[in-house]
């Protein structure tokens, strides 16, 4: 500042005015201390200066020091009740009221904190996709909402994943369209599946908020079942076959009984007598099964109900038969020797690589040569072939475990010559191999407060990845090239699959440098080895006494975080030399408040 030295007594004292572009100020919401917002120095004035506040808030949010300038907030404030205040800050004589300088306008703006979890406000949903539909179908897609400041961090960043209605249906993470999963649902076999979709916050990392909301899908019907003839099977309670047994005497007396008396085949046929042919009527009891018994033999007695007993010398009256009953073979399909299969293969092998064999054979006496393939509704992008002679599976193109870790097809078998045919569900496991370099677990932004001492431990990072054998591996850490000498910032690897990261200096100013990126090596232990760099974005803030946070800047003044102290201080010095020329080349004439200035906030 520059002022006009009087060139005689009783000359009045000028000063440069200042035309003021007043920043924006940043209140932490939910934050139950007291928060100073400084808007002007304290000179050694007579105390005659008197500052007031007014606009949204003002005398019940904020309350100004009338002496010193000093704005505070005086309770918490929600962000998502109101977003930014406007307000207007002015100097006056004490004595007079009469305005000092034009009133200075700026903004309070409430900084977001991660308090609202996502909502899906229009579930449940309801859903309805053809049956046998290709795999990556789209089903729907559900939307959640987030009150989160979506245009700060990771707090309303969603990411959706699906907790219930695997392996059947899948979600994408960044827009929520649920797809199918499999190839083969078939709606009647099961017409409605219940889905349970979540969305979570802080971009889907540990410590995020989250909410679900349940879909219920319907399967609707295709024509993809052929009308069938039933195939011409006895059965029970059908007839066989009839036999009659002669008596010449009239009426009563020459009625017969007939009865089941001996034979293979008693628990599975049963005799009835027509009364009005008098013959024996044989009918099919139970099913019977031409591979496992080819004929069986009933004996058959036939006796007169009515016998006169002055003829009983003459008797018995009665006579006994033997039948012997074939069984006809009926063509069947081929049978599967087991009722399923279950095989692996490592992801990413070759293509032609052996899966696993189904066997298939035919139970008819022809026992004709039997034929395999693989429907391709149930494997409709291809990745496998079957050898239409020999069953056995092989892959067509590599697999990826992270994209698909099982893969649930059918297999049909058919004879030669016929058109009947039977499946079998064949469900193949990817197995994992380490193909997936490590990155940070959780959010990858620490915010750090000015006062640090050195040796403090800002963070503690660790790390995943998605492979299988994840929560098996042992991660380590190190400080990337570029950064390992620096002196603002290390690293301590915990040699837990965790690193501590370590202030080395103090003096920190979020005014000089509000922000640093730290790149770190993460390594696994897998074979093969694999290994990224992630940044660590450590945001410098204002705090109290207590290290509790205040405000932190939101769009940062990036520089790296290897630059020494030597160079932050010379740019500063540059930047000192070129505002007081600025403030030289620009004085005025104006009147203007003795001894005392706004300060805007350097705080965007």
């Amino acid at each position: 500042r520059h002022r006009q030295r009087a060139g005689k007594e009783g000359q009045v004292l000028h000063r440069s005015k200042r035309g003021w572009v007043w920043n924006q100020f940043f209140v932490i919401e939910e934050y139950t201390g007291s928060v100073r917002l400084t808007v002007s120095y304290v000179d050694s004035g007579d105390g005659n200066i008197k500052y007031i506040l007014s606009g949204e808030g003002a005398g019940t949010i904020f309350v100004i020091d009338d002496k010193t300038g000093n704005i505070h907030a005086t309770k918490t404030l929600d962000r998502e009740e109101q977003a930014q205040y406007t307000l207007t800050a002015q100097a006056v004589a004490r004595d007079t009221m009469k305005p000092l300088e034009p009133p200075s306008e700026f903004i309070v703006k409430v900084q977001d904190i991660n308090d609202n979890p996502p909502e899906f406000l229009h579930g449940p949903y309801y859903a309805r996709v053809p049956e046998m539909s290709n795999v990556g179908t789209s089903v729907m897609q559900v939307t959640a909402t987030d009150a989160d400041d979506p245009t700060y961090g990771n707090s309303a960043r969603l990411v959706y994943s699906i907790l219930q209605g695997q392996p059947y249906f899948s979600v994408e993470p960044q827009t929520g369209i649920i797809r199918t999963a499999l190839p083969n649902m078939d709606r009647e076999a099961r017409q409605e599946y219940d889905v349970v979709i979540q969305a979570k916050d802080m971009g889907g990392h540990m410590g995020g908020l989250s909410g679900t909301t349940e879909v219920k899908i319907t399967l609707t019907d295709v024509n993809d079942n052929p009308p069938k003839f039933p195939q011409s099977e006895s059965l029970p309670g059908e007839e066989v076959g009839r036999l009659k047994a002669k008596d010449p005497d009239m009426g009563d007396n020459g009625m017969v009984n007939y009865r089941l008396v001996d034979g293979d085949g008693m628990g599975l046929f049963e005799l009835t007598t027509d009364s009005e042919t008098r013959e024996a009527v044989i009918k099919l009891k139970k099913p019977v099964d031409f591979e496992t018994k080819r004929s069986y033999t009933l004996k058959v007695e036939g006796s007169n109900p009515h016998v006169d007993p002055q003829f009983l010398a003459w008797g018995p009256y009665k006579d006994e038969a033997t039948i012997k009953i074939s069984v006809e073979d009926a063509d069947e399909p081929p049978v599967f020797v087991a009722p399923s299969y279950t095989f692996e293969v490592e992801e990413n092998a070759p293509q032609g690589t052996p899966v696993g064999r189904v066997h298939a054979k035919d139970t008819d006496v022809a026992n004709n040569p039997v034929r395999y393939m693989i429907p391709r509704y149930t494997d409709v992008e291809q990745f496998f072939s079957i050898n239409s002679e020999d069953g056995m599976i092989t892959t067509t193109r590599p697999l990826d475990r992270e994209a698909q870790a099982w893969h649930n097809i059918s297999v049909s078998a058919t004879e030669i010559g016929h058109h009947q045919d039977t499946k079998v569900r064949v469900n193949i496991r990817v197995k994992d191999i380490n193909d997936n370099p490590p990155e940070f677990a959780t959010n990858n932004e620490v915010l750090m407060c000015e006062s640090v001492a050195p040796g403090k431990v800002i963070e503690t990072v660790s790390a995943v990845d998605k492979d299988e054998m994840a929560h098996r591996q042992h991660f380590t850490f190190s400080l990337a090239p570029e950064v390992a000498h620096n002196h603002n910032f290390s690293l301590k690897d915990n040699r837990d699959s965790s690193a501590s990261i370590y202030v080395l200096r103090k003096g920190f100013s979020r005014l000089t440098q509000d922000v640093y990126y730290l790149p770190i090596e993460i390594n696994d232990n897998g074979f093969p080895a694999m290994s990224s760099t992630n940044t660590l974005t450590i945001r410098v803030c204002s705090c109290d006494s207590r290290d509790t946070i205040l405000s932190c800047n939101v769009e940062p003044y990036v520089l790296p975080a290897g630059l020494s102290t030597g160079a932050l201080i010379a740019i500063l010095a540059c930047i000192v030399i070129l505002l007081g020329s600025i403030c030289f080349c620009g004085l005025d004439s104006s009147s203007a408040l003795p001894g005392r200035d706004f300060i805007p906030f350097a705080g965007s």
